[in-house]
Parts: structure tokens; C-alpha cells; sequence
């Protein structure tokens, strides 16, 4: 049976690419919102980004004219710092490779900042990275340390740039250490599968709505929900077309596009 849009009663919204490309709102992206909220779909901001927390991003949204509540934005880093609690005691110490925000998101649980006697390594996108910090999870990661990385995302799109992200600090480890990491943002489906609990949603009526193939739409497809994909920040109509693994159920140019057709769908 073909995929409907009307079938879809939550959204899972990714952020760079979908709604915004670095400082700049992209179109389509408030009304994309108030389409959900007037509808009464459930809806929430799951991002793999975790240079800033649910209320920075709240506040970037707010200065693009996006109003979003912190409850209903997921970064990796709230999703990996609830990982991190599911496997291991407050006081457990854990060496991060990654912005404040992450350290922050892991220490509201409890856990402590290490160096190179950590049980944990957790690297996420650290745009102040340097040898020192990945010396010493190197060694961690090699003494022992279960590896974690908050996302692969090997790069980060801007308003007219593309840069390195958080994949490719990861694979620098990887080369150093020959340890793969567990991985908590997408495409493994731990962070989709704590949003879908929050909303108290199923995998059934439950999209995700992405600009990566190889990420926000491998992603949902692991997770077991429907595929949107816009191409307004790093995956082309090519790339999709090519995509065998997890073909998106729908593509579009752009949000104004899905948001005529939902529209024309729901009647």
C-alpha cells in the first residue's frame, strides 16, 4: 500500500537543513509549525546537533521567528546524556570531546567530567577541538573506555558552506583507536525512539522529516516510520533517486511543497 500523508499524526523535524541553514529561518519552516499545531499533529525538534541545549535552540529559533517549547526539542546530547543514565551510576566518570552543552546535558545526570581513567568516551561536534582532547580519549578509548558518539554526521551544512561535523571527529578516534563507537543520534533509532515515546506515538503514524539520506532518512526507516526528505540542505534529488538502502517515502524541493500537498491531502 502506497504511503499517505495522511496517515502521519507525528512529526519528527530535524533542524540544520530542514528548518534553518546556519542563522537564517529557511521558508517555509513557521508555517510548517502552525500547519502541525492547527491540525493537532504531535510534533518535536530532533536534531543531532549538540553544540547547544533544548533552551539555546529555543532561543535561535525565537531570533528566526520560530516558536518552539524547550519540552518539544531533542538535541544528541539530552538523547546520549538519557543513554549514558540507562547504562552506567551517577559519579561515573566520563570524558567528553564536545561543546559546554554536551558536558552540560551529562553532568545534569549526575555523571563526572574525566580525563583519561574514564569508563566512558563521548565525542560529539567540539568546534574547539584540538590534539590534546583527542590524545586523551585516544588513550581512554584504548584503556578501556566504551566509546559513544552523539551522531555521524560528517558535516555540517551553513547558508552557503558546507563544514566538518561531528562524524569527522568521530572518525578521527576510529582511526586512532580501531573502535567503532556506539552511536545515539541518527540513523540509530535510540533518540528517534525516546521522541516517540515522549509524544506517546507509534512507529505507525509517526514521519521524520530530514535533509540527510544517511542519516534522518536511514534513520526512520531503522526506527520503523514513514520518510520525508527536503532537499534544502545536504542530500540532492540524485543522491535520493540512488538511495536503495532506505528510499524516502516522499521528496520534496522544499517545505512550501510538502506543506501544499498535506494541505490538498488532509482536504
Amino acid at each position: 500500500m502506497a504511503a499517505s500523508l495522511t496517515q502521519i499524526r507525528s512529526l519528527l523535524i530535524d533542524l540544520d537543513g530542514v528548518l534553518y541553514r546556519g542563522q537564517t529561518a529557511l521558508p517555509g519552516a513557521a508555517a510548517l509549525l502552525d500547519f502541525l499545531r492547527e491540525r493537532g499533529l504531535g510534533y518535536m525538534l530532533v536534531t543531532n546537533n549538540s553544540t547547544l541545549t533544548p533552551e539555546q535552540f529555543r532561543q535561535r529559533l525565537l531570533g528566526m521567528g520560530i516558536d518552539v517549547p524547550t519540552e518539544l526539542i531533542m538535541t544528541s546530547g539530552v538523547a546520549t546524556a538519557a543513554y549514558l543514565a540507562s547504562v552506567a551510576p551517577p559519579g561515573t566518570r566520563v570524558n567528553v570531546v564536545g561543546e559546554p552543552a554536551l558536558i552540560s546535558e551529562i553532568e545534569k545526570r549526575g555523571f563526572v567530567m574525566g580525563g583519561r581513567e574514564s569508563r566512558y568516551v563521548v565525542c560529539g561536534w567540539d568546534k574547539g577541538i584540538n590534539f590534546e582532547k583527542l590524545k586523551t580519549a585516544t588513550l581512554a578509548i584504548r584503556d578501556g573506555a566504551t566509546f559513544i558518539g552523539t551522531n555521524p554526521d560528517k558535516t555540517y551544512p551553513l547558508e552557503n558552506d558546507i563544514i566538518p561535523g561531528a562524524g569527522s571527529i568521530i572518525a578521527s578516534l576510529v582511526a586512532a583507536t580501531d573502535v567503532e563507537p556506539i552511536v545515539v543520534g541518527k540513523p540509530e533509532p535510540l533518540a528517534l525512539e525516546q521522541a516517540m515515546r515522549i509524544l506517546g506515538a507509534t512507529p505507525a503514524n509517526t514521519a521524520i522529516l530530514g535533509d540527510r539520506l544517511e542519516t534522518d532518512i536511514l534513520g526512520g526507516r531503522r526506527a520503523g516510520m514513514r520518510t520525508i526528505l527536503v532537499l534544502t540542505g545536504i542530500s540532492t534529488a540524485e543522491e535520493a533517486l540512488a538511495y536503495t538502502i532506505a528510499p524516502p517515502d516522499w521528496v520534496y524541493n522544499d517545505l512550501p511543497a510538502l506543506l501544499t500537498d498535506w494541505a490538498a491531502a488532509l482536504g
